[in-house]
């Protein structure tokens, strides 16, 4: 288990500049975010682009409750904001590792939702996918150094651990609704062996994501939480409404288990070492 790094030391002015800025950039990212995405009346993301990323556009499109959990990282996002802008946060090395890119993050999520907006699937898969890089480097930044404040530390992590594991469900989702409007077909196997497929990518991901950080259970589970989420709303969107199918059901339940198990695993295995 690594211990806590110094934060004694004294913060500089590009410490406090990225204090502010990443305050007030994520005031503006979640408040367009909101804006943009219907919670105030305008169009909601499902109507916006003819539908396309509607709970029923294609087989791996999660129900629409699964999309609460937006509030939970929305909140988080704010709470991490605040956090890493307190006099003594400053010259954190956690957090000045991490800060740039998750401003980058909360950009990135309304622009998405402003290209979606704006109609283009095509569009929001290229945003959608440089979210996701993003989010992997501080995942990966999160993993490698060591915890510093714990009530920071753990803000961080939890909520960054929520953001990646949905927005990896969500990039799933995003590139099937991106081939369906593409009309590319079924490219030979058809929507169900393709969603199966897809599917399994999922849940190998979020392998993946369990056995890198491994030794970081407060990063891991949440993402294997979301994951789960995201992927057992997939499941029961198929289980009723126009896209009744009881394979991909099938699929995205047993996904859904391998995500929320496989931190858990890989995190007890790494403790008995």
């Amino acid at each position: 288990m690594d211990t806590a790094l110094d934060t004694h030391a004294p913060a500089t002015t590009r410490d406090r500049v990225r204090q502010v800025t990443v305050l007030v950039g994520a005031v503006v990212a979640i408040a367009g975010a909101a804006v943009g995405s219907g919670a105030f009346g305008g169009q909601p993301i499902a109507d916006a682009a003819d539908g396309a990323l509607s709970a029923t556009a294609t087989p791996l499109a999660p129900d629409t409750p699964a999309f609460s959990i937006w509030s939970l990282i929305y909140l988080g996002l704010g709470v991490f904001a605040v956090a890493q802008a307190l006099p003594r946060q400053g010259a954190d090395p956690r957090l000045r590792a991490v800060s740039w890119w998750v401003l980058a993050s909360m950009l990135l999520n309304a622009v998405w939702i402003g290209v979606v907006q704006a109609g283009s699937v095509g569009g929001s898969v290229v945003v959608i996918l440089a979210l996701l890089a993003v989010l992997a480097v501080v995942f990966v930044r999160l993993v490698r150094i060591a915890h510093t404040g714990t009530a920071t530390s753990l803000i961080t992590d939890v909520t960054m651990g929520l953001y990646l594991g949905w927005v990896s469900v969500a990039t799933l989702a995003n590139i099937a609704a991106f081939l369906t409007v593409a009309d590319v077909g079924e490219l030979g196997l058809g929507a169900t062996a393709w969603s199966v497929i897809v599917l399994a990518a999922g849940a190998a991901l979020s392998v993946a994501y369990a056995v890198f950080g491994r030794g970081r259970p407060s990063v891991i589970v949440p993402v294997g939480l979301a994951m789960a989420w995201g992927l057992a709303w997939i499941g029961l969107g198929r289980t009723n409404g126009p896209l009744v199918d009881a394979t991909v059901a099938t699929a995205a339940f047993v996904a859904s288990a391998i995500a929320l198990l496989a931190p858990v695993i890989t995190s007890v295995a790494a403790r008995r070492r």
